[in-house]
């Protein structure tokens, strides 16, 4: 059973990012605040949700939050930054966006940088745990998937529409075949030795 609220704060915030350990893509983070009594049977970490269970989520979040924000980090700036400090911005600048200040924020995971002097607590699988941040985790992940199947038209030979840009064996496969592509992250190691020796 997930918990509402980590702290006796009024106005909690949750925050979480999707596509940290991806190849090719941004970096995407959610903040979410719930209302005192909001409940959903279904809400739950959104890597354990089927893809239908996100899209249904993703309306019903968005309607009852207090206030919910969504910001991406694109590659450029990952490999400027690091994939760590791009994460943390990307759950900055979704703070951002919220229409009501947070009196506390609960982050996913166990990194995190303060955020304009407003408390915060690290909560490692914490999108298993709290609502905001599960609601936070379907909303940052149902966003990115939907930019990574716009930008799959573009490319189609990486089949980004299914692997998402993460590192399968399917989208190494391609990057040894086609090289990479302007939305690929160069700090990362797209292709494993072994798939180089074999050209």
């Amino acid at each position: 059973m997930l918990l509402l609220n980590f702290s006796e704060f009024g106005f909690e915030c949750g925050t979480d990012e999707s596509g940290r350990g991806c190849l090719a893509g941004p970096v995407t983070a959610a903040a979410v605040i719930l209302p005192k009594h909001f409940k959903n049977k279904l809400l739950n970490d959104s890597k354990q949700l089927s893809e239908k269970n996100r899209e249904a989520l993703k309306p019903i979040i968005e309607t009852k939050a207090i206030t919910f924000g969504v910001a991406q980090v694109f590659q450029k700036e990952i490999d400027k930054i690091n994939i760590l400090n791009a994460s943390i911005l990307a759950m900055h600048k979704a703070i951002d966006k919220l229409t009501t200040i947070p009196d506390f924020i609960i982050v996913d995971g166990n990194r995190f940088k303060p955020y304009k002097n407003i408390p915060f607590e690290t909560i490692i699988k914490g999108d298993g745990k709290f609502m905001s941040i599960a609601a936070a985790s379907i909303l940052a992940k149902t966003y990115r998937d939907d930019y990574m199947c716009k930008i799959h038209k573009e490319f189609p030979m990486y089949n980004w529409k299914q692997n998402k840009g993460y590192p399968t064996k399917e989208h190494r496969v391609a990057i040894a075949k086609y090289g990479i592509t302007k939305y690929h992250r160069k700090s990362f190691r797209l292709i494993p030795e072994q798939l180089k020796l074999e050209l």
